[in-house]
């Protein structure tokens, strides 16, 4: 018998889990940090490395007085993060400044730089990552941060991701160059691959920009799977946490990878880890790149597998931008939704409140609505988010699909559909397939699995699921939902088309609406 803990950085808060080998989850504890915001610039987002660390020690002695566990008998420690959140430290591993936070979009014209560059040169590392360079990705980030920051420029001696940073921070690494970085971190947003020597060469991210000279080798290291340690527990980072110091750490990875395992991800599965967004995430046994899917990268989630990671830039946050937008929150507002048959709104929500993260990946488009009428109201406006959500996913598993990522069987992780059962029917009848969803929490047991099988409690992360993972609730799709959405998706599509690709094939819409209000008159049985 082994207890470990996971930690699950989110964008708000850090929950902490610790967990028993023989018994499961014995108690999760939780606290939040500030996300800084400026309502003059939409696009920032930063988050404190030294508030995380705090809200880390308050979560780790809580979870302990909570479960009476002595700190003395935690054997391991893991963590995931949320991707994308990029920091620049000095020589000692100092931050210079606040973290970049995955919903930070201020490096869109770097990332087009990147992108453009990319192709004109025939990068190889382009189209790993779908052919298009995220905003939200770490080169990006770092230029924009090296840009708009001359006079802490002297000081830069690295940038690491969420997931590498916490993980030196606690083994008390205070040289970037010890500090072990993740696979699925640099894969999956750096443009790294073993395939080409790690990172893009210096003489293509010169030519991105020369404030990038020099970079590539500062962020040189060790990079590895989640199979190796980033360290062990340092003394003063046990003492804070109540914890002993030496015990192992393992390479952190990216919290959606991580809740994928944790919802007993497998070949054959696609998970939606469905939160303020959504990651989508797959394992292939070979690699198979995918165009506008955002990372195919070797052990990003399993390390004997190719990871693929795919998403929307907002679900959560577009159902809470609905509630608040009508004075009210979404538990109050999603009252009565389970009576609501597919289409009846007649309105056709696309998700682009953020932007556009899979297929398109453009964070310049904006969420649109199509169909209101006199009597509208915000309730219709979130069911038919629900729906639109669900509309962009099969967009993004069909294009897995079309590039042999099986997808056998869809998992709704994430926090969203363990309390929301509407969206969950919604997404099984808009993909037509079940959708199951773990029968209890998943947050931290991804975590939990890594850190058991670096305690040696377990040999292979398969064991440690078969053990650690909940059970499923199945939901089937329903036949007469399904008619309805097989004729709504092809206006979804079209729609999402029109506006969003600027290579597709010019399509009429004239009938859109018409067809909306006709779809929902038979959904409301007029007809």
């Amino acid at each position: 018998m082994a207890i470990v803990a996971g930690a699950d950085f989110g964008t708000l808060s850090v929950r902490v889990t610790l967990l028993d080998s023989e018994r499961g989850r014995l108690g999760t504890a939780s606290a939040s940090y500030p996300l800084n915001r400026k309502r003059d610039d939409p696009d920032f987002a930063t988050q404190s490395h030294t508030a995380q660390m705090d809200a880390l020690v308050q979560a780790t002695r809580e979870v302990l007085a909570q479960t009476g566990v002595n700190g003395a008998d935690v054997q391991s420690f893991a963590l995931d993060t949320t991707g994308s959140s990029v920091v620049p430290v000095d020589a000692a591993m100092q931050p210079l400044d606040d973290y970049y936070l995955w919903c930070d979009h201020r490096a869109l014209n770097e990332a087009q730089e990147i992108t453009a560059l990319a192709h004109e040169r025939g990068l190889e590392a382009i189209e790993w990552c779908g052919g298009v360079y995220s905003h939200e990705w770490g080169w990006a980030k770092l230029l924009h941060w090296l840009r708009h920051n001359p006079e802490k420029r002297a000081q830069f001696a690295s940038a690491f991701e969420h997931c590498d940073m916490v993980a030196a921070t606690l083994s008390g690494i205070t040289s970037p160059r010890d500090a072990k970085r993740s696979v699925c971190a640099l894969g999956h947003k750096w443009l790294w691959n073993p395939r080409w020597d790690g990172f893009p060469s210096e003489e293509f991210l010169v030519a991105v920009d020369p404030l990038l000279e020099g970079v590539r080798e500062k962020l040189q290291g060790e990079v590895l799977t989640s199979d190796h340690l980033a360290g062990h527990l340092a003394a003063t980072w046990a003492e804070k946490l109540g914890l002993k110091a030496g015990i192992p750490i393992p390479v952190g990875a990216f919290d959606a990878h991580w809740d994928a395992i944790g919802a007993g991800c497998r070949e054959g599965d696609v998970v939606n880890v469905v939160g303020t967004s959504t990651c989508i995430i797959a394992m292939q046994p070979k690699t198979t790149l995918i165009p506008g899917v955002c990372g195919v990268v070797p052990g990003s989630v399993h390390p004997q597998y190719t990871g693929v990671e795919a998403g929307l830039s907002a679900v959560g946050d577009i159902f809470d931008a609905i509630a608040k937008r009508a004075g009210t929150d979404v538990k109050t507002l999603s009252q009565g939704l389970d009576t609501f048959r597919a289409g009846q709104t007649g309105l056709l929500r696309l998700s682009w409140d953020n932007g556009d993260r899979t297929v398109l990946v453009r964070s310049d488009l904006g969420g649109i609505t199509l169909g209101w009428h006199l009597v509208s109201t915000a309730q219709d406006e979130l069911f038919a988010a629900i729906e639109g959500t669900a509309f962009h996913t099969r967009i993004i598993l069909e294009r897995m699909g079309e590039f042999g990522v099986p997808v056998e069987r869809v998992i709704n992780g994430g926090g969203i559909p363990q309390h929301n059962p509407t969206l969950n029917q919604i997404y099984a009848n808009v993909f037509n397939k079940p959708v199951l969803v773990p029968a209890s929490s998943t947050t931290s047991v991804g975590a939990g699995i890594f850190a058991q099988v670096a305690a040696g409690s377990f040999a292979t992360i398969e064991e440690a699921q078969e053990r650690m993972c909940p059970q499923y609730k199945v939901y089937e799709p329903d036949p007469d939902a399904v008619v309805i959405y097989q004729q709504l998706y092809p206006l979804y599509r079209r729609v999402y088309e029109s506006f969003g690709d600027r290579n597709a094939a010019p399509q009429s819409l004239t009938e859109v609406l018409h067809d909306l209000r006709e779809i929902a008159a038979r959904s409301r049985g007029a007809h």
